[in-house]
């Protein structure tokens, strides 16, 4: 007696398929397709990009791992070179987790007064840090934001302020970079290590190219006491290595208020 064989699974079912070398393809279709939807779905139109450290605390997160690092270092647990000196430049960097906060509530505490749904809405790369900060932010002037999040080894989990429908995480990083540009009116670019380099270069290499075809893309380095000890901008100019005119293609700042009176005017001027 023969009986009925079971139907195989259909190519879009087989997660076998799906997950091997072959479905590639299909899977960084899926990392364009399905935010586009959701943002259309939630009436996200444009946004305000923070780029920034995942490694940097909130002020009273670096001052609590302070206190622990001096304990341990008077009971002879711990050398009071290294660890203390990281110790006591977190509580340093920690301003700018605090301004981080300041400056995403502002920008949405403005955005939110506009007319036009959901305009310039605070996005973030989804983890902790300057990450969290910027969602932090938004969610304490009781608007959305948004958190592209991507899987890693380490450090990256998504941060309890994104808001639930525009939590993402993504595998390959070229889609996720795909969605911090394509939607972005205006960049912010906090202290932070290779990550926020390669953000900030690459965000900087579409300007200067105008491979971004929108007006104009504001563009703010925030804290150039760090910025301007890591990187030498107008050494590049000097050496020829860039136009002296693409040194006005970003502004640094120092304070939340400065950035956004600027970012807000730049904004109105160009996209209201």
């Amino acid at each position: 007696m023969s009986y009925p064989r079971k139907a195989p699974d259909k190519a879009y079912n087989n997660l076998q398929f799906l997950n091997s070398s072959d479905a590639r393809t299909i899977r960084i279709l899926a990392e364009y397709l399905e935010p586009l939807r959701r943002f259309r779905q939630q009436g996200v139109r444009d946004t305000v990009v923070f780029f920034g450290s995942a490694r940097i605390q909130s002020a009273e997160a670096a001052a609590k791992r302070l206190r622990e690092v001096q304990e341990k270092v008077d009971v002879g647990k711990a050398s009071f070179d290294q660890e203390l000196a990281l110790a006591e430049s977190g509580v340093k960097l920690a301003r700018y987790y605090e301004d981080t906060v300041e400056l995403a509530r502002l920008m949405t505490a403005w955005s939110m007064g506009l007319k036009g749904k959901r305009r310039f809405m605070v996005c973030s790369g989804g983890g902790p840090g300057i990450m969290e900060a910027a969602n932090r932010g938004a969610s304490e002037a009781g608007g959305k934001s948004v958190g592209l999040n991507i899987s890693l080894p380490f450090e990256q989990s998504p941060n309890p302020y994104i808001s639930r429908e525009l939590n993402f995480e993504f595998h390959y990083f070229f889609m996720r970079k795909f969605w911090f540009v394509y939607l972005a009116k205006a960049v912010v670019i906090f202290p932070g290590g290779f990550g926020t380099l390669d953000e900030l270069m690459e965000v900087l290499t579409l300007i200067q190219t105008r491979k971004m075809s929108k007006k104009k893309v504001p563009m703010v380095i925030y804290g150039s006491e760090y910025w301007n000890d890591v990187l030498n901008f107008a050494g590049m100019a000097r050496w020829g290595m860039i136009h002296k005119e693409d040194l006005e293609l970003f502004q640094f700042m120092d304070s939340p208020q400065e950035a956004f009176a600027y970012l807000s005017t730049e904004l109105e001027r160009n996209y209201l």
